[in-house]
């Protein structure tokens, strides 16, 4: 197909938007309608004992899809995804860089903004925790590092979930920390907040880019991955006050760098190692996988850098991007000044605007012959598709430390409210100096696999189509 690839009649794209996210059909791609995954060498969920479905939150194929009228708009994903950017950078800046302490009267009463989600965590997870064990389907985010559930009694705030909420009271294994471990103390790089104490209990407090939260006792239980990885004392945070409309889902699963998220705490089994897909749209699903097992050999890999003032982020080294086959002529130094990290729950992608101009300029070219569309809250690139049978977008490349290639997926390049305003779903940053970040849009239909142990960030493409 050369330097574009063809999207197939905009006609049944428009058919597809009546989920939260488009489905776009692309000639020699996706078919319309479920594909089954079996014997599929990207797709380890079928034969791969440690994998979890990944779903859409707001989509047919997750249990939380229920309340259509609590769904956002397009605009308001991209609000809240502008929240979340900022609040990355606000925990980078200088003048941030410490810790807040953490007051047990204050820390139940956070402000939140009424009906505000939580960053945008789009994709969700089933995991179990607790003896008997209680499934609880969490939104699972790589930039954040301490795990959580909302749990009864629910002392000043609970928000709706779809699951029972957890009842630590009628679990066997579960326990608090005390506040005067060093366990407790932990909590300070994991949470940007210095612990309280309630009694003799430890007491976390997590504050996001929306001004959500969840508050509460720190304690440790029993956790269910899969049936066969169960991991005995979890450290998780057990929610009493927790405020912000969290899309219904019972907390977070945080896989970060952090020595109390996830992946530390189960390095000892799965040495830090972990990969997903990203589902192509809200009706199909993706994997979220522990350990070696599914991992192909065509996966390539990059190094992964540490972001000096938040090094639980997992930093990338952007070297340059291609459009149509075409290298941006973009000086290496415009990437490295700000630096870069992937992030599972920033939506679209934040570049330099030295690099966003220099793309945008090439894409805008290359799709001339089609009519514009107004902007899209932070996207200034869209185009009305309305008339068309067909349309040829520009391939997307990204090229990272090593001399990795990681062409897109065109469901990566475009991001679409309604046929009639397809957007290029990229935004620049406000500085060069500002933080880049490879967003989930990007990321679909890639198999993305962090080997935390050994420094690395590998991609596959084919991941979950």
């Amino acid at each position: 197909m050369g330097a574009c690839a063809t999207i197939v009649s905009p006609a049944l794209l428009s058919a597809c938007l009546v989920v939260f996210l488009p489905c776009l059909l692309f000639q020699g791609g996706l078919r319309l309608g479920r594909k089954s995954n079996r014997g599929d060498p990207y797709h380890p969920t079928l034969d791969n004992k440690s994998s979890i479905q990944v779903v859409h939150k707001h989509g047919p194929c997750s249990q939380l899809h229920q309340d259509k009228a609590n769904i956002p708009t397009h605009a308001e994903i991209l609000l809240q995804d502008e929240a979340r950017v900022k609040s990355i950078r606000s925990k980078l800046a200088k003048n941030l860089g410490r810790s807040t302490n953490l007051d047990q009267s204050d820390a139940t009463n956070l402000p939140a903004k009424k009906g505000s989600v939580v960053s945008t965590d789009n994709y969700v997870v089933t995991v179990s925790l607790g003896t008997p064990k209680k499934d609880l389907t969490l939104a699972f985010d790589t930039g954040s590092d301490i795990t959580w559930t909302q749990c009864q009694p629910c002392a000043i705030s609970c928000y709706k979930q779809q699951d029972e909420i957890f009842a630590p009271s009628l679990s066997s294994t579960y326990s608090n920390i005390s506040c005067t471990s060093t366990t407790c103390s932990s909590l300070t790089s994991a949470t940007g907040n210095t612990p309280g104490c309630s009694s003799t209990a430890c007491v976390y407090g997590i504050q996001y880019g929306d001004s959500s939260f969840s508050v509460g006792f720190f304690a440790k239980e029993k956790l269910s991955l899969t049936p066969t990885d169960v991991f005995d004392d979890f450290l998780f945070g057990c929610g009493q006050n927790n405020q912000g409309l969290f899309g219904r889902a019972a907390g977070l699963l945080g896989l970060g760098r952090d020595k109390l998220s996830l992946t530390s705490q189960t390095a000892f089994k799965y040495k830090k190692l972990f990969s997903y897909c990203l589902p192509s749209s809200s009706s199909s699903t993706g994997y979220l996988s522990f350990g070696y097992s599914g991992i192909p050999k065509s996966v390539r890999f990059t190094t992964l850098s540490t972001v000096s003032k938040r090094p639980s982020l997992y930093g990338i080294n952007i070297i340059s991007i291609s459009v149509g086959g075409k290298r941006l002529s973009i000086s290496a130094s415009v990437f490295t000044s700000g630096g870069a990290i992937i992030d599972s729950g920033t939506v679209i992608s934040r570049l330099p605007p030295t690099a966003y101009s220099a793309l945008r300029s090439e894409f805008r070219k290359l799709m001339s012959q089609y009519p514009m569309a107004q902007p899209l809250s932070i996207l200034d690139t869209c185009y009305d598709l309305t008339k068309y049978s067909s349309v040829d977008v520009p391939k997307i490349s990204f090229y990272f430390g090593g001399g990795i290639e990681v062409p897109l997926s065109p469901k990566g390049i475009l991001y679409a409210s309604s046929i009639s305003q397809v957007c290029l779903a990229f935004a620049g940053n406000g500085d060069n100096t500002d933080i880049g970040i490879f967003g989930n849009t990007q990321q679909k239909t890639l198999q993305v696999v962090y080997n935390g142990a050994g420094g690395k960030l590998g991609f596959a493409t084919g991941g979950c189509t």
